[in-house]
């Protein structure tokens, strides 16, 4: 749903910020729906290859595809802009990809659950999703995005808040940050 209405957002007008508002309202959604099918599970006590590989799509798009698509939409929309999107969206795939082959030889506690995550868990995206709604909060968007344009008219045109989604998607591929698990 956030990338639909996007995606709405980007084919309507935009001095109207509803539809943007309505991508940014939706990305949370991820977070709970991705707590409560684990907890569902494990109240259940079932799980499968295919439920976990099902978890790790939704993840990618809740926490990858949707905010990358939220910061196009605002306003980070050069081609380098794109490139940088596309790295962050690569990196939480990268990221889920390696949870799920490293899962069944990470530490484990009492319960079973592995004792940390490796890199930082792709649903701390949300701390962007966050700012991003501070921004349009602000107006701070189209050509008012934060830190400006860097090589406005050129080929290599950047806003360098692109930046932030780059940085986030290295800390989420990092092997060496270790996060414990709640």
């Amino acid at each position: 749903m956030s990338i639909f209405s996007s995606l709405r957002y980007c084919l309507g007008d935009p001095s109207s910020h509803g539809n943007v508002w309505l991508a940014l309202a939706f990305l949370p959604f991820g977070l709970f729906f991705d707590f409560f099918d684990g907890k569902v599970a494990r109240w259940r006590n079932k799980s499968s290859l295919m439920g976990q590989e099902l978890d790790s799509l939704a993840d990618l798009i809740s926490f990858g595809v949707a905010p990358a698509m939220v910061a196009f939409t605002i306003g980070c929309r050069s081609l380098v802009d794109t490139a940088g999107l596309t790295f962050f969206v690569l990196c939480g795939l990268t990221r889920l990809a390696r949870f799920n082959v490293t899962v069944s030889v990470l530490p484990k506690d009492a319960t079973g659950k592995s004792k940390y995550f490796e890199g930082t868990p792709i649903p701390t995206s949300l701390g962007l999703d966050a700012l991003m709604a501070y921004w349009v909060y602000n107006g701070w968007i189209l050509q008012n995005v934060p830190f400006g344009t860097w090589l406005g008219g050129s080929a290599l045109e950047f806003h360098p808040a692109v930046l932030l989604f780059m940085v986030h998607g290295c800390l989420m591929t990092s092997k060496t940050i270790r996060i414990p698990k709640p």
